[in-house]
């Protein structure tokens, strides 16, 4: 069984229920407060016989959970009855992003890596029934985000990216490439692509024939060039990073070798823009490949269990009422002699 709720954002009403607690116990506390001051407590609550001290926090109590079942009831929980496959069409995507410390330099808004993660944000927004995983490298690559259609989840993933998400530092693209290309999924045969985002600078082994191994395989590689040729120095803790000799590094997009990348891969380069940062243009490449139908394991058929929580909840209600304010009068084992 899969138990899932429909509407979480109801499950905020919770938090209504430390504060009914808290203020009834600071009205009580003043109530006490009042009766001392008419004199002695214990002469005053014998002038009082019918007022029940430990009826009004039962009744509270029953309130607030009722409360807590009425809210579980409105947020709509549902239990999965059927898991089914279920087939859709499209292509697999591997996004290869690079998170190296050049990767901060700021000829873009706010920076290269923070403007690449939006633009990705973005086309996953547009997918529909495309499969999308993340590979993140620097000195080495590791797959961020596995091959998937909960783009929830990938936009997740996305956000927690940084510099420091891969702690060697380099540019491995080949290493980043042959990584994508063991992440795409057993099911898939013609429409894979592989997108990678980097400046391409510094690249550590040979970008160039990864490419050629992924075009062998029918995968086609896209590039996407960050940055400009005349290069920008890298901020780094609230200075500019610097060389062994003390000379502010600069960071230059090497569109050579990312053009190379891209015509090994059969694919296309494109040097990213503020405005279009060329994520768009690819897709669409991407869209015009043969779609290839996809099985996956799904649940289905959930049944909405929300009226028995209601039904709790009233009944909750019902014990409150009945349960009234005075004490009682009569005790069962009481007897006269």
């Amino acid at each position: 069984m899969s138990y899932y709720f429909a509407q979480t954002q109801f499950f905020w009403l919770l938090l209504l229920i430390p504060i009914l607690l808290i203020g009834y116990g600071l009205i009580q506390a003043a109530r006490r407060r009042k009766v001392r001051s008419l004199g002695d407590e214990a002469l005053v609550e014998q002038l009082m016989p019918s007022r029940s001290r430990s009826k009004g926090w039962v009744r509270m109590v029953l309130f607030c959970l009722a409360w807590l079942f009425f809210v579980t009831g409105l947020a709509r929980p549902l239990i999965g009855a059927k898991l089914s496959e279920r087939k859709t069409k499209g292509a697999e995507v591997m996004i290869v992003l690079d998170v190296s410390n050049s990767m901060l330099a700021q000829d873009y808004s706010p920076n290269r890596l923070e403007r690449a993660k939006l633009s990705i944000s973005r086309l996953v927004d547009k997918l529909k029934d495309d499969r999308i995983g993340l590979v993140v490298f620097a000195g080495r690559a590791f797959v961020q985000l596995p091959i998937t259609t909960d783009y929830v989840s990938a936009k997740m993933f996305l956000g927690n990216i940084s510099t420091g998400s891969v702690p060697v530092q380099g540019t491995a693209i080949g290493d980043a490439i042959n990584t994508a290309i063991r992440s795409f999924s057993a099911q898939s045969e013609k429409s894979r692509a592989i997108i990678v985002i980097t400046d391409g600078e510094n690249h550590e082994d040979d970008p160039v024939a990864a490419a050629k191994d992924a075009a062998d395989m029918g995968i086609v590689v896209y590039t996407i060039g960050v940055g400009s040729a005349q290069g920008q120095p890298i901020p780094m803790n609230g200075d500019l990073l610097k060389d062994r000799d003390g000379n502010i590094v600069v960071t230059k997009l090497d569109e050579k070798t990312l053009k190379d990348i891209a015509s090994a891969g059969g694919g296309a380069y494109v040097h990213a823009g503020n405005d279009e940062f060329g994520l768009n243009p690819i897709i669409n490449d991407i869209r015009k490949m043969e779609d290839e139908e996809f099985t996956s394991q799904v649940f289905e058929e959930f049944d909405e269990q929300f009226m028995y929580f209601f039904a709790v909840a009233l009944a909750l209600l019902v014990i409150e009422m009945l349960i009234g304010r005075r004490r009682s009068r009569k005790h069962l084992f009481d007897s006269k002699i």
